[in-house]
């Protein structure tokens, strides 16, 4: 059996969480925020990285990528 526990949370902030929850467990709605959060922080991260870089860093990253991927080998 899963144990539980209680987070202590203001009451208009459980009314909004409960109206946005609808019939789903507790649990499984709180994994699904955070997944999605989780999800939105990497695709973030990663279009504020591409954001740095100039068109020839990204063309020598593909250069780079396409060449290792031809001469990797596993032993």
């Amino acid at each position: 059996m899963a144990k539980y526990a209680t987070i202590s949370v203001p009451k208009s902030v459980k009314k909004l969480l409960e109206e946005a929850r609808g019939a789903r467990e507790w649990g499984e709605f709180l994994m699904e925020l955070y997944n999605e959060r989780t999800t939105l922080r990497s695709k973030r991260a990663f279009e504020e990285a591409v954001s740095l870089l100039t068109p020839e860093d990204l063309s020598s990253m593909l250069t780079c990528s396409k060449e290792f991927r031809e001469k990797f080998a596993l032993r």
